[in-house]
Order: C-alpha cells, then sequence, then structure tokens
C-alpha cells in the first residue's frame, strides 16, 4: 500500500509538471485586454495600440484597447492590480501611473512594486514645453520671463493628478517657483484638444502626442527635456539650449500584469513586445512620434522593475511637496 501511495504520488508530481508547462503553451487561447488608462489619442494610448497590434500577430489573438480614465490613471491602475492573474488583463502604465502615484496619492490602492509583474518597457518619450500658438513668448527665455510675471492668471493642462503631464510640469513649475492654475483633462489627447483650441495656455507634454500638432502649426513648442534634439522635431532646441537646462525630463510606457502571473505567461508576452519593438515598421512608426526605442538591455521584467523603484526613488521628494 506505501508503495502504491508513492507511485500514485509521483506520478501526480509528474502528470503536475507536464500540465503547468502544457498550460503556458497553449497561452493565450482567447482575445487579451489592454488597459489604457487614459483616453483615446493620448501618448499612452498611441503607443498601446502601434505595439500591441504587432503583439497580436505574434501571440495569435487579439489584443483589445480599453481606455479606463479618470484620477490621472490610477482608477485604471487600481482596477488592472485586482485583475485575475491569468494574463488576459494587462495594461500600459508609465512614469505617472508606476511611480510618481506613489507619493501624490497618500491612500493609493495599489503599490506599482508589490501589486504587478513587470513584463517589458516599449518606448521612452521626452517631454516638451507646450504652449497655444498664440501665445506671447517667442522663446523659452520669453517663456521663463512670462509666466514667472503673470503665473496667477495663466493656466497649465494636464491629464489628472500624476500623469506624466502633470508630474513634469509640476517639475518645472518648482523649477521656476511658480503656481499657476491647474486644468485637469481626462487624458492628454482631450488636454492638447484644448490646447490647440486655445483654451488652455500652455502644457508639458510628451512628445508622442504633440509632433503632429508642432508640425501643422497648431502650437508652439519651446524646448524639449533632454540632452540632445530629437530627430522628429529638429528644429526645437533642448532645454539646455534654449536657457532652461535644470528642467530634464523623459517618460516612458511599459506593459504590466497583475501580481502572480505566470512567469511563463510574462516570458511569452516580454517575447512578443520585444519582437514588436525589433519589427521595422513598429520602429518607424514609433520613431516618426519622437518616441525613444529602448536598448535591448532595457528591455527585460528585470529592468523595468529597476526602472519603477528608481523612478520612485527619483520623483517622491518632488512631489511630496505638491500632495
Amino acid at each position: 500500500m506505501t508503495f502504491i501511495r508513492a507511485l500514485a504520488g509521483a506520478c501526480l508530481a509528474s502528470l503536475c509538471a507536464f500540465v503547468a508547462p502544457a498550460e503556458a503553451q497553449t497561452y493565450p487561447t482567447r482575445g487579451i485586454t489592454m488597459i489604457v488608462p487614459f483616453a483615446a489619442g493620448g501618448p499612452t494610448d498611441v503607443i498601446s495600440r502601434i505595439v500591441t497590434s504587432h503583439m497580436a500577430q505574434t501571440l495569435g489573438q487579439s489584443i483589445i484597447i480599453e481606455n479606463v480614465v479618470g484620477a490621472g490613471g490610477t482608477t485604471a491602475t487600481t482596477r488592472a492590480a485586482r485583475a485575475t492573474n491569468d494574463g488576459y488583463t494587462l495594461i500600459t502604465g508609465h512614469m505617472g501611473t508606476h511611480a510618481a502615484s506613489v507619493p501624490l496619492y497618500p491612500k493609493l490602492a495599489y503599490h506599482p512594486e508589490k501589486d504587478f509583474e513587470p513584463i517589458a518597457l516599449l518606448a521612452g518619450t521626452p517631454i516638451l514645453i507646450l504652449a497655444r500658438k498664440d501665445f506671447p513668448p517667442k522663446d523659452l527665455k520669453e517663456f521663463v520671463a512670462y509666466v514667472k510675471a503673470n503665473s496667477e492668471k495663466l493656466n497649465a493642462a494636464h491629464a489628472g493628478i500624476g500623469s506624466v503631464s502633470h508630474v513634469s510640469c509640476e517639475l518645472l513649475h518648482s523649477i521656476l517657483d511658480i503656481k499657476p492654475v491647474g486644468v485637469p483633462f481626462n487624458g492628454t489627447g482631450p488636454a492638447m484638444n484644448a490646447l490647440v483650441a486655445g483654451q488652455v495656455d500652455y502644457m508639458c507634454d510628451q512628445i508622442v502626442n504633440a509632433v503632429p500638432q508642432i508640425n501643422a502649426g497648431t502650437i508652439k513648442a519651446y524646448a524639449i527635456a533632454t540632452p540632445e534634439r530629437n530627430p522628429s522635431l529638429p528644429n526645437v532646441p533642448t532645454t539646455a539650449e534654449a536657457g532652461l537646462p535644470a528642467f530634464q525630463a523623459q517618460a516612458w510606457n511599459a506593459m504590466f500584469a497583475p501580481k502572480g502571473t505566470s512567469p511563463a505567461i510574462i516570458a511569452s508576452l516580454n517575447a512578443a513586445a520585444i519582437k514588436a519593438l525589433d519589427d521595422e515598421t513598429v520602429k518607424k512608426r514609433l520613431l516618426e512620434l519622437g518616441s525613444v526605442i529602448p536598448a535591448p538591455k532595457d528591455r527585460t521584467p528585470e529592468a523595468l522593475a529597476a526602472l519603477v523603484k528608481s523612478e520612485i526613488a527619483k520623483w517622491s521628494p518632488v512631489l511630496k511637496p505638491a500632495s
């Protein structure tokens, strides 16, 4: 009897060892939902659609984008953290949802490091200082002088507390020691529409959202907050060139799954994301929008986990006074 029980136990263990990889190999067997925590048309939405379109081909299943707005992206991120960890609900997060949210929301319902499995970094997105097309200042030096003299009369658009557009302008405002009126929207898409319509004065935004409007002349671009100019906007000076070297900001977009998602599923999704980023058509579309393609060493789940940790440490001292 003891021998039979031992044999049965061994067989059960072998069966489990066989079934688990088999289940991983069959993933996915149905469509995947990718939550985007902002309105359609914004940088996170655009990058998600470009990358997941290719990933869907690799995985053999559809990836449906679901835009969930509210609270600077934290509403959607909370929902993603609480989703079933079976690989069928993912989220495209960024510097706001997975770093700045920690100091800005003391009662945040999730923790970026504890409640998510990192999958892959999708793109870096430089930050631009933008304004409505008839905003008086002609260059960044004039912009700085103008907003310092008139800050209480001016308004700055953003996509909600904790969003990239909010966080990056908070950094700008802290450097300039000003407190303009903040005007929140349900995403940088709607915020950009308001800027184009002249309903708000200025904003800090990711380059993906701004290139078409800058090239069309519907808004002004004063500077890009990176050490070098961006090939998609060669005529826009860096903040260092334009006289404000202290303002350096680059956002990022990345893919996450709820905590506890199978390592095999994470590996499948990471491989599909990497394949998308290596595709010439995908790269061309992202580069045309001004995105920075992550280097191979930055595309692993481990690298993304390290990035989230470092970004929380970076933004916490900057944003705690604003919370």
